[in-house]
């Protein structure tokens, strides 16, 4: 993980415990004699975010709908690290405001932006449930809640437009795409993760919805629809990033890239054994 992030260590148990109570019901001691949880189990999983969010980043409220994508947190504060990186290589020290395109029910990215850099952040989602729970989430954490704002998508094949208004200016967007091309995809995918963790139940720790884990093309397809309009609010937006889930996908958005007159760069994260990266690119 990046040398930044509060988790490369293992989880302090002990320490979460005193934090979140309940995740106590979950904790267990493994066949190597070191506590741990079940991570197949939606309510462990949950529970341990609550403790990771109250410990670190004083974040005394969140909650997610049940069956909605529950974030690792790690990983996803890796994003945010990485981000600064890239800032700061530009010398973008100071006012920095951004926007997470697909925010979630969970609000993850501005939470942690805020906590982590003081960052002013912008959420939108197309789907009205994730957006009242993302303003809840924001609205239970005074601290958080004058620096954040969810904002209603309500054009479904739009990403920026509708949401930025003429006069604002922002120095990055960040989005975690829905990954899988269809429904069908998305399933063939549970069910290896399914065999892999050697669970016999359908139910995953993660959870989520439709817009969540798939649309029209998958990642690549919204990629490259998010490249085409990028290039409509470049005065607007210093760097656009996203996840890339798949590096097979790469070579495509690399060609629309160049031919849309960006200049990029990608990010390689490594959390462990999971292997991830977020595009760069800029029209500065």
């Amino acid at each position: 993980m990046h040398p930044d992030n509060l988790h490369n260590a293992s989880y302090d148990f002990e320490r979460l415990i005193e934090s979140h109570k309940r995740l106590g019901e979950f904790v267990f001691l493994n066949k190597y004699g070191n506590k741990s949880i079940d991570f197949s189990n939606q309510g462990a999983v949950l529970h341990l975010n609550k403790a990771l969010l109250k410990c670190h980043y004083q974040v005394e409220n969140w909650d997610i709908p049940k069956n909605y994508l529950c974030p690792p947190i790690p990983g996803r504060a890796d994003y945010i690290h990485y981000l600064n990186d890239l800032l700061a290589e530009e010398n973008i020290q100071k006012e920095i405001k951004g926007i997470d395109i697909g925010v979630g029910g969970n609000a993850i990215y501005p939470i942690l932006a805020n906590r982590i850099y003081g960052w002013q952040m912008l959420g939108t989602d197309i789907e009205k449930r994730s957006v009242e729970n993302a303003k809840a989430n924001i609205k239970a954490n005074p601290e958080i809640a004058d620096n954040v704002e969810i904002i209603h998508q309500e054009d479904r094949g739009s990403i920026f437009k509708g949401v930025l208004k003429p006069e604002e200016h922002y120095r990055f967007s960040m989005c975690n795409p829905p990954f899988h091309a269809s429904e069908k995809e998305a399933k063939k995918a549970a069910s290896r993760k399914i065999k892999n963790l050697g669970l016999e139940s359908s139910e995953l720790n993660f959870g989520g919805q439709a817009n969540e884990l798939w649309c029209n093309g998958g990642e690549a397809l919204f990629i490259k629809r998010m490249i085409k309009e990028s290039v409509l609010v470049k005065e607007q937006i210093d760097w656009f990033t996203s996840l890339v889930s798949k590096k097979e996908n790469l070579p495509k958005i690399y060609k629309l890239l160049k031919k849309s007159g960006a200049q990029f760069k990608t990010i390689e994260m490594d959390q462990g054994n999971k292997k991830s990266r977020f595009i760069a690119w800029t029209f500065l």
